[in-house]
C-alpha cells in the first residue's frame, strides 16, 4: 500500500488531508504530540514511518493565534524548527527515504503589502516575529542536503475549510459585525483547502518541481471585499465595521493578535501556475459559495 506521513497531522490541515489522502487508497501515518500517533520522541519509529513512504508533509507548529508572550514565541519558534530538524535527522537516516518532503511555511513571510503583489521571485521579505519565524523554519528545511529526496516549501495562506478561521468570521457576520476590519484595505491571501491538498498533489506528480511555491489562490482580494463576500453568501444586510482600536482591544481579551488580521498579504503563486497548476476554487465568491453550502 502507498504510505504518507503526516508530521503535526492532527490539526486542521492534517485531520482534512488524512481523510483525503485515505480516499485515495495511502496508508497515513501521523506524527503528533497527541496520544495514539507516532510521538515526536520516538526516533527509531520517526525512520520506521518514513522508511519506503511516498511523501512527508510537516505541518506541525503551535498556532500563531495566540498573544506573542516570551514562552508562546518561544513556543511558535521552536514547535517549528525543531521538528523540522528532527525530520531532516530522520530520512538521513533511512535506507529507503521519502521520494518527496513537503514542509509548510507561511505566506507571512512577505512584507506588509498594499502597493504591489509578492511573488516567490520579487517578493519582499518582511520583518518582525512572524517573518522570523518563517525564514528560521526554511532555514532548518533547506539546511539538510537530502540526495534522494526532493524538498518543496509551500508558503501557505489562510486555508479556507470546515472549521479553521471560516468559524470566527462567520460568526462575526451572524453577529452583525461583519464589516471591514481596520482600514479594510489590507490584502487578505487566501487558498481553498482543497486546492491545497491538489498542489500537493501536483508537486507529488512533477518531480522537475522543487524549492519554494507560494500556495495562494492568484486572486487575493482586500479585507473589505472578503467580508462583503461573505455577508452576501450568508444573506446578511448589515455588518457593522471593527475599527482598528476595537480590534486591538478585543484581541486582549480573546488573546490573539491584531496582525492576523491587519497585515496586507498580497501573495501570488506565479511559480506553480507557470509549472501548469489551476486552482479550482480560483475566485473567493466560488470558494466561499462552496464552503457555505451546507450552513
Amino acid at each position: 500500500m502507498k504510505k504518507v506521513v503526516l508530521a503535526g497531522g492532527t490539526g486542521f490541515v492534517g485531520q482534512d488531508f488524512t481523510v483525503r489522502f485515505k480516499k485515495l487508497g495511502y496508508d497515513v501515518l501521523v506524527i503528533s504530540r497527541q496520544s495514539g500517533h507516532i510521538a515526536w520522541e520516538d526516533r527509531t519509529a520517526i525512520i520506521e514511518a518514513l522508511e519506503g513512504a511516498e511523501m512527508l508533509i510537516n505541518l506541525a507548529g503551535k498556532s500563531v493565534n495566540c498573544r506573542y508572550t516570551d514562552e508562546n514565541r518561544k513556543i511558535i519558534m521552536d514547535s517549528r524548527t525543531e521538528t523540522t530538524n528532527i525530520l531532516g535527522e530522520a530520512v538521513l537516516a533511512c535506507v529507503h527515504p521519502p521520494e518527496l518532503w513537503i514542509n509548510s511555511s507561511t505566506a507571512t513571510i512577505y512584507r506588509h503589502a498594499e502597493d504591489r503583489p509578492m511573488t516567490e521571485q520579487d517578493g519582499e521579505i518582511g520583518s518582525g516575529f512572524s517573518v522570523e519565524v518563517a525564514k528560521a523554519w526554511e532555514q532548518a528545511f533547506f539546511g539538510f542536503k537530502l540526495p534522494s529526496t526532493r524538498q518543496i516549501a509551500l508558503r501557505i495562506a489562510i486555508v479556507l475549510g470546515e472549521g479553521g478561521v471560516m468559524e470566527p468570521l462567520t460568526n462575526l457576520v451572524r453577529f452583525g459585525l461583519g464589516g471591514a476590519q481596520g482600514a479594510g484595505t489590507q490584502k487578505f491571501s487566501w487558498i481553498h483547502m482543497e486546492d491545497l491538498f491538489r498542489m500537493v498533489i501536483f508537486v507529488q506528480e512533477h518531480p522537475d518541481l522543487e524549492g519554494v511555491y507560494n500556495a495562494s489562490s492568484p486572486h487575493p482580494v482586500t479585507n473589505r471585499e472578503l467580508m462583503a463576500s461573505l455577508r452576501k453568501q450568508m444573506g446578511a444586510r448589515i455588518g457593522l465595521p471593527s475599527p482598528r482600536w476595537m480590534l486591538e482591544l478585543g484581541a486582549i481579551f480573546i488573546r490573539t493578535e491584531t496582525e492576523l488580521v491587519l497585515k496586507s498579504r498580497w501573495v501570488i503563486p506565479d511559480r506553480i501556475e507557470k509549472a501548469g497548476f489551476t486552482f479550482t476554487y480560483a475566485s473567493l465568491d466560488k470558494a466561499l459559495a462552496d464552503l457555505l453550502k451546507s450552513k
